[in-house]
């Protein structure tokens, strides 16, 4: 999986009685996210489809944050790799490789997915809509206001209010589904997890 892959850092309304509250609601539960948990953890699953549809490559592992710009994806297959944001820094590691690279906070999250759920900005950088009820999940739609990023357009999905999926287009098309199970709100989290030391002998890149 590339890293652009893993960086980005993701059906109509039912023209039913109540679903426009439904629609109205999806991007209201998004902002009560963001500005009421402060801290998570879930595993999930990801799911990144090429262009076309006819690629599918499937990981899963473990998702942890803390606001304002600290996560950790753990990702145990098929191949263990963690990124890590420590509030200054992201730092990607390669098990298989040993081999480490960071780049600053800023550059590598920007609007990016990453940045919409472990961040705190939300309308700034994004513009919001409802997208509607299908599969027992409330859509919001996020779409970034900065033209030129890494990724043209986002969905957040909850089930009765808790997290449930994030689907990402990115600027070639290519569509990723980090599905979540086990979403803890608010849990308290170790500092460390949010710190990363490059293991002894790794291949270490700062850019």
């Amino acid at each position: 999986m590339k890293r652009r892959d893993l960086l980005l850092l993701a059906a109509a309304a039912a023209a039913l009685p109540g679903s426009a509250r439904a629609q109205r609601d999806a991007v209201e539960t998004l902002r009560a996210f963001v500005r009421d948990v402060a801290s998570g953890s879930a595993a999930f699953t990801q799911v990144v489809t090429s262009t076309d549809g006819a690629r599918r490559r499937t990981s899963s592992g473990r998702f942890e944050f803390q606001r304002p710009n600290r996560f950790r994806f753990e990702y145990a297959k098929p191949f263990e790799q963690t990124i890590v944001a420590d509030g200054e820094k992201v730092w990607i590691h390669d098990t298989e490789l040993n081999q480490a690279s960071s780049r600053r906070l800023a550059q590598a999250l920007g609007a990016t997915p990453a940045a919409l759920l472990a961040g705190g900005s939300l309308d700034a950088d994004f513009e919001l809509r409802n997208d509607g009820s299908a599969d027992g999940l409330d859509w919001a739609l996020a779409l970034p206001r900065a033209k030129d990023g890494p990724f043209e357009r986002m969905r957040v999905g909850f089930r009765a209010g808790t997290l449930a999926e994030v689907e990402i287009v990115d600027s070639f098309g290519q569509r990723s589904r980090l599905s979540f199970s086990g979403f803890a709100a608010n849990p308290a989290i170790p500092a460390a997890r949010f710190r990363f030391t490059p293991p002894a002998g790794a291949d270490v890149i700062e850019q």
